[in-house]
């Protein structure tokens, strides 16, 4: 079984489309990745729907939850 999934969101900074991969073990998890794009840091929230899909939400570090 595959862990990784790839995902595009976009920064919430620069507005650039980015993929990433995503591991489906860290459901439930948040954590900081930096853009590829501005290199500042993104807030991602990996999460699944009612249907079970991955989910993956990002904001920037000065939004609120």
């Amino acid at each position: 079984m595959e862990s990784l999934e790839e995902h595009t969101v976009l920064c919430p900074y620069c507005g650039e489309a980015i993929d990433v991969l995503i591991d489906i073990q860290e459901v439930g998890d948040e954590y900081i990745e930096d853009c590829q794009v501005c290199c500042k840091p993104i807030i991602f929230n990996v999460a699944t729907d009612s249907a079970g899909n991955l989910t993956v939400t990002v904001r920037d570090e000065n939004e609120s939850q």
